[in-house]
């Protein structure tokens, strides 16, 4: 049986599976510290770049895959003949829902499907992806198994969730804590010696599902508590109090108070997915999440009431219909500073802007198109024709690297979701979420 010296002396070979907003900075963490990585990707475009040193992502140091292919510490294939060579196969895919808002485990399954034909004795195999209880055990399992070697005595197996947030300046890889479990406790004992090496605090648990568990916990607490703070700002709203204020106030309160901001909708590849995961699965056990089904209700609203609230000011100050009416949504990022659009609540709010006939533009230096509908749409310069003619200036996502005060008089109405403008004084034309 293999032990942890493979891991200690980073003789290992490591592959990584799904080279995106997670695999990529997983993989330069691991050559980084020594180990030989090998990326998996079905992308034939994102293997070349790779392996040509490009920088695909924002979230690694530019120049570092550049500087480990050339250490000949990184490189990428399309070919899983080559999970032979690995010695640890860690799984980064995506884990999306379907039309029916059911978890779809399609990326997960074709993955492992793609891996199993070269499963070899000894190997470790590691799921990362976010998912309900019970999938490492349930799912990968039984494909890995198929060749007749057996989970936790010929090869080892475990789930570690990903924690990734992009474009936190102060948490990456590296420095965020990284829980562990395996099916068996020799498998946790190689698992814990794999991440060891490379990530500064391992939390150990006892078993698969409750490391499962424990991510959606992580991200269903945000979601619930994000609904908290948008239903309480539609009340706000109503009653003509400035929710912002209120917030800022009771976060002055030195215990027992977290504050969470409201906003034009939740995004991301967590957050808005990861309730479904577990509400689908707790139905297996006759439990009904109701309270969190309840969360993410919340906030799929919130986009809707944007643009309600939207044609609604645009009716009242500017005296015109919203199909008669310009509009520049500022950012479609679904956070800040980075170039992730995946599930962003912008698409929600410019679909429906669009149906009601208003002219939609929108600007996001990070992201050169963006998909609504069947329609793909590229964003505009803020100098452009089409944003110096626009009415109204939707604030979605105010990167850092966009002048808000410069914008503030250009515009005869401006619709805030992030208290973006919160430093410029009171401004007419300014209305906040």
């Amino acid at each position: 049986m293999v032990d942890t010296k493979i891991f200690d002396s980073r003789e290992a070979k490591v592959g990584i599976v799904g080279l995106g907003y997670v695999g990529i900075p997983l993989a330069v963490e691991f050559a980084n510290a020594g180990y030989e990585v090998l990326g998996f990707d079905n992308f034939i475009q994102k293997v070349k770049r790779l392996n040509r040193g490009e920088d695909i992502i924002m979230d690694v140091v530019p120049g570092s895959v550049m500087r480990l292919k050339k250490a000949k510490k990184l490189s990428a294939t399309s070919d899983f003949k080559r999970i032979r060579e690995c010695d640890a196969v860690i799984i980064c895919v995506p884990t999306p829902l379907d039309d029916h808002k059911e978890p779809d485990l399609e990326p997960v399954r074709s993955a492992t499907e793609s891996i199993a034909p070269y499963v070899r004795k000894n190997q470790v195999f590691v799921l990362e992806s976010t998912t309900y209880p019970g999938t490492t055990r349930e799912v990968l399992k039984p494909i890995l198994e198929r060749g007749g070697l057996k989970a936790g005595k010929d090869f080892f197996l475990g789930f570690s969730p990903e924690r990734v947030d992009p474009g936190n300046p102060v948490y990456k890889t590296k420095n965020t804590p990284k829980i562990v479990s395996g099916l068996t406790p020799h498998c946790l004992k190689l698992i814990k010696a794999l991440y060891g090496g490379v990530i500064e605090k391992i939390i150990p648990v006892s078993k698969p599902e409750s490391a499962e568990m424990a991510k959606l916990l992580e991200n269903i607490f945000r979601n619930v508590n994000i609904a908290l703070v948008n239903e309480l700002m539609l009340l706000a709203d109503r009653m003509k109090i400035d929710i912002w204020e209120v917030i800022t106030a009771a976060a002055t309160k030195p215990f027992g108070f977290m504050p969470f901001m409201p906003g034009p909708g939740v995004g991301g590849h967590c957050i808005p997915i990861d309730p479904f995961y577990l509400s689908w699965k707790a139905k297996e056990f006759d439990f009904f999440t109701n309270f969190i089904s309840l969360s993410s209700e919340v906030n799929e609203n919130i986009p809707y009431y944007v643009v309600d609230k939207t044609v609604r000011e645009v009716n009242l100050r500017l005296k015109k219909p919203i199909n008669n009416t310009s509009v520049l949504v500022l950012g479609v990022a679904f956070k800040k500073d980075i170039d992730d659009a995946r599930n962003s609540s912008a698409k929600k709010i410019i679909s429906k802007l669009l149906e009601y006939g208003a002219k939609v533009h929108y600007h996001d230096s990070y992201i050169p198109t963006f998909k609504v509908g069947e329609k793909i749409l590229k964003s505009v310069s803020l100098s452009s024709k089409e944003a110096k003619n626009s009415d109204v200036l939707l604030i979605h996502t105010a990167h850092s690297n966009v002048d808000l005060k410069a914008l503030l008089g250009r515009f005869k109405l401006i619709v805030d979701t992030r208290n973006a403008t919160v430093h410029f004084g009171h401004r007419r034309n300014i209305v906040k979420i």
